[in-house]
């Protein structure tokens, strides 16, 4: 892997971070959540990411975007 795989993979992995954090903080108001808690769920949605699951998606993305 080259450096700018290496760097559209770093780009895609954050780009589905943010997607997972904006995703888990407007369901988590939905349900009634103060702004505290709402980032406490988002946050934990990405901690409980795991590396297999966002390497997969960020080759997906990769691709598309290839």
């Amino acid at each position: 892997m080259d450096d700018t795989e290496r760097r559209q993979l770093a780009t895609a992995i954050r780009d589905e971070c943010v997607r997972e954090l904006l995703d888990a903080y407007e369901q988590a108001g939905m349900s009634g959540l103060c702004a505290e808690g709402r980032w406490e769920v988002a946050v934990g949605r990405v901690r409980s990411l795991s590396d297999a699951d966002l390497l997969e998606r960020a080759a997906a993305i990769t691709q598309e975007r290839a």
